[in-house]
């Protein structure tokens, strides 16, 4: 194995939660999550020569992979009618070591993110994955002041979903 590919595995071994987290808060089932994590592995090599480390390398594979899932998105929306079912809405499931009331929570919650704009879906994705307004700005191109400002509003929006 060379140099190149010995780097990259370490980063997928090191990133891959990161790359599962976003295509599973992007994909509709365990196929479309896999082909999203494909795709995106896909572009983080033909990135990876090309990364020149004005941020860090976490930084960079959450755009890589968000970039990937919001064009898929993008793809998969202009090619299908709108429909509002929840099996549309992309209801992942949940761990079934969850109790009855916290899963149903959790599903309620999904919903409500999946409802949201490519972009602040994103926003929240970065946020429940604990990561700083400064870096969430980063990675989605708007400052970190931004960054807090929508996620207010985006909390206001989730709050008056029914």
């Amino acid at each position: 194995m060379s140099t190149k590919e010995t780097q990259f595995t370490e980063l997928v071994r090191d990133q891959k939660s990161t790359i599962y987290t976003v295509c599973m808060m992007f994909g509709e089932g365990h196929d479309e999550v896999e082909d999203l994590v494909q795709e995106t592995l896909v572009r983080l090599w033909q990135g990876f020569d090309s990364f020149q480390g004005r941020s860090g390398i976490g930084t960079w594979v959450w755009r890589v992979a968000m970039n990937t899932c919001i064009s898929s998105d993008r793809k998969k929306r202009r090619h299908s009618e709108k429909n509002t079912s929840l099996d549309e809405l992309g209801i992942k499931a949940v761990d079934k070591a969850v109790d009855a009331d916290n899963d149903r929570q959790i599903k309620l919650l999904h919903e409500r993110i999946h409802r949201l704009g490519v972009f602040d879906r994103a926003i929240v994705l970065l946020w429940l994955e604990d990561i700083s307004y400064e870096e969430i700005g980063e990675i989605v191109g708007i400052s970190a002041k931004n960054v807090g400002v929508r996620l207010v509003r985006i909390r206001e929006q989730l709050k008056k979903m029914k």
